[in-house]
């Protein structure tokens, strides 16, 4: 199996550190906001990738935080933590929006098909870790103090940083997107701790030996949880594309500097960004679309999952309603197509004939290559539309579905859940609902979606289901 190397540039075979084991590190979620589906891209490739690598024979550990602290609203070391900024934003404490963002994370990556991760480490639950990876930076003389800022590592002292984004470490001047911070010896100089302002009375802080009220860097904690929980060196680290620059760079300095060992990580995974009108989807644009969304306005989850495997993780991809839509359409008949097929085949298939065999080697041979997806989501609609006997083609689609993960197996029941629904004309309806319908309608122009969600979930104990499709609200009897 192949993939590319941000670190090389290159196209490179896997060869894990510790064959047949896999350790794979996933920079994870920060929890202060609604899940967009540029994250959900991103995580979903992730789950391609194990998948793909476990069908390829190797055993993978795969590791993945949840950021529920420290990471600023600056690529750098300046501005407010991002959790205590979501608090403000929803009128809640900085615990309440963690474990609120993290449980609709969760239900995102649900949704949309995703494996769990072997481990899912809180940065809250592992701040012993980061301190003792400080405290070893320190005894090696890396870092330096800022009075009443915090413990900074000096990138002067680690002669290869840079190398992952291939950066003019020399030529560079501090500016926005490195940050200027008063007391910093390198621009590229980075917080491994921080410590709390005068009068911000933060609700996460920690006493370290450095101050009784500080927090972790956001570099930090990938670092301490890929020692804890895979070792020295990790195989596979993936993350977007806009983590090359500074976090990722930062994590091997620290890193290497901590063990003495390199590399740190082997192979470097990064996944290219989701747009909408030509800009990057991002929390901080507020041009974001959620997954609740796509399935408020009628969507399959497993449509927008199939939409995302038609792009390469390498490549931008730019999502529209009307490209959901032609995927949402593509996917049904998919479905109806698989479901038939369990219907007519009963017998099992023992050796494949010639031509499926050569459209089962294409498939694998386009997955383990660089997990070109689109390639491969080609050969499964040849199958579909092949005059392959239907055991043949049922063989293949599930086999191939090992790795898309888009739930084929369960074909009649996703079929037989659409055929339950009636639709109900306006005049059927009581006043009662109607009336919750206009609320409902109105939360989601205001991009309410709990209280749509609400709505929803109280529409269905009178007996009602709601579907969303092209910006009105379908309402069936169940």
């Amino acid at each position: 199996m192949k993939l590319y190397n941000t670190l090389s540039r290159k196209i490179e075979k896997i060869e894990s550190l510790h064959p047949p084991q896999v350790g794979l590190y996933t920079c994870g979620p920060t929890v202060y906001d609604y899940t967009h589906i540029g994250h959900v891209r991103k995580y979903l490739m992730d789950d391609v990738l194990v998948r793909t690598l476990k069908q390829a024979g190797f055993q993978v550990r795969h590791v993945m935080n949840i950021t529920d602290v420290g990471h600023l609203t600056s690529d750098s070391d300046t501005g407010e933590d991002k959790l205590e900024k979501g608090a403000v934003k929803y009128g809640e404490t900085v615990w309440q929006i963690a474990e609120k963002f993290t449980k609709l994370f969760f239900e995102s990556m649900d949704l949309i098909g995703n494996l769990r991760s072997d481990v899912v480490a809180k940065v809250t639950d592992h701040i012993p870790e980061q301190i003792e990876l400080v405290k070893r930076l320190e005894a090696k003389g890396l870092t330096y103090v800022i009075a009443g800022d915090g413990v900074y590592f000096d990138t002067a002292k680690f002669p290869t940083y840079g190398q992952l984004a291939k950066l003019d470490v020399a030529g560079m001047e501090e500016g926005a997107r490195i940050g200027k911070v008063e007391g910093k010896r390198n621009p590229t100089d980075f917080a491994l701790w921080k410590l709390e302002r005068a009068g911000e009375k933060r609700q996460m802080v920690w006493l370290s030996p450095w101050g009784d009220r500080g927090f972790p860097g956001w570099h930090l904690e990938c670092s301490a949880l890929c020692l804890k929980y895979i070792g020295d060196q990790v195989d596979i680290h993936t993350g977007g594309v806009d983590h090359i620059a500074v976090h990722h760079q930062n994590e091997i300095a620290q890193s290497e500097t901590a063990t003495g060992k390199q590399p740190f990580v082997k192979y470097w995974v990064h996944h290219n960004m989701v747009q909408v009108d030509g800009q990057k989807m991002s929390k901080s644009l507020e041009n974001f679309v959620t997954l609740p969304e796509v399935v408020e306005k009628g969507f399959q989850p497993m449509a927008l999952r199939l939409l995302f495997l038609s792009g390469h993780y390498r490549s931008q991809m730019n999502f529209t309603w009307d490209n959901l839509s032609g995927a949402d359409k593509s996917f049904a008949k998919l479905v109806r197509e698989v479901a038939g097929w369990q219907t007519q085949s009963k017998a099992g298939v023992g050796e494949l004939s010639a031509p499926a065999q050569k459209l089962k080697d294409e498939f694998w041979q386009f997955m383990y290559d660089d997990l070109k997806t689109p390639e491969a989501v080609a050969v499964l609609w040849q199958v579909v539309k092949s005059n392959l006997p239907v055991a043949e083609k049922l063989k293949l689609v599930l086999d191939f579905d090992q790795v898309l993960g888009l739930g084929l197996k369960q074909a009649p029941q996703l079929v037989g859940k659409a055929n339950q629904l009636s639709q109900v004309g306006e005049d059927q309806l009581t006043d009662k609902i109607k009336s919750l319908l206009e609320e409902r309608q109105q939360a989601r122009t205001n991009r309410d979606w709990p209280e749509a969600d609400r709505l929803r979930a109280e529409i269905e104990t009178l007996g009602y289901s709601v579907m969303d499709q092209a910006g009105q609200q379908k309402v069936s009897k169940k």
